[in-house]
């Protein structure tokens, strides 16, 4: 009994510590996704635009080889945030260099002001989606913040302007949040989908009562655990997992 408790107390030791990201590729309601989810009351779940230099990282390549001099790695990363064409965030954009750009509360063209749309907000060790005006109420004070839009998932809703029956189709991604603010989930579809379709999945699957869209066929998913890491032309704002480099061989 006691050689058995020993073993079994040895092999607790020795397993292996579970990863920054869980990313897995799913199905459902005949559309593929790729889901990204992150435990952010335990990981390091960051937003990235800029460098100490002032130049725009655009490719998770670039993002990689920032971090490897400080001994860091992306465990995933996705786009996060609608951007102009010189890479700077449409609405709210805030990381470790400050405000980028500031809250934007009026409707507007595009998928960014079909409201209501909303703020990724990530502080201590919860990261939270809010409907843009509910955050400017609540002024939660994030350490990072990237605004997009339209909302998937407003408490528990899908957005009002989504139909079941919508003939508008594209490659999509967003983020979701729990309402304890300790799960966060990404996900990119792998097929064409409906801002419907897209928002059930969050709603229905993840079961999650928050979740706002990023963008649409410009989505790109740096995810080693689904040997992928897509590249093109440059990104704006990036939502990235970071962790320890393991020691080198």
């Amino acid at each position: 009994m006691i050689r058995r408790a020993a073993l079994l107390l040895a092999a607790l030791w020795t397993a292996p510590a579970a990863g920054a990201v869980d990313c897995s590729d799913v199905a459902y309601e005949g559309n593929r996704y790729s889901i990204c989810e992150v435990d952010a009351a335990q990981e390091q779940l960051r937003l990235f635009l800029k460098d100490g230099e002032g130049q725009v990282y655009g490719h998770f390549s670039t993002l990689e080889e920032a971090l490897a001099k400080d001994g860091k790695t992306l465990a995933f990363a996705t786009n996060a945030g609608m951007y102009h064409t010189d890479r700077s965030p449409v609405g709210l954009y805030v990381d470790e260099n400050g405000e980028e750009m500031r809250l934007v509360t009026n409707a507007g063209p595009g998928n960014f002001g079909l409201l209501p749309n909303g703020v990724l907000c990530i502080r201590g060790s919860r990261a939270d989606v809010f409907e843009t005006l509910a955050f400017e109420k609540a002024a939660p004070g994030c350490t990072y913040a990237t605004q997009s839009g339209p909302m998937l998932v407003i408490d528990g809703d899908l957005h009002p302007r989504f139909l079941p029956d919508s003939d508008s189709y594209y490659i999509r991604n967003g983020v979701g949040t729990s309402a304890d603010g300790t799960r966060a989930v990404f996900a990119i579809s792998r097929n064409a989908v409906t801002f419907h379709q897209f928002g059930s999945l969050f709603r229905d699957y993840l079961k999650l009562p928050n979740a706002l869209y990023f963008d649409g066929n410009i989505s790109r998913l740096h995810a080693p655990q689904l040997g992928r890491s897509d590249a093109g032309f440059m990104m704006g704002p990036v939502a990235a997992v970071v962790e320890d480099a393991g020691p080198s061989e």
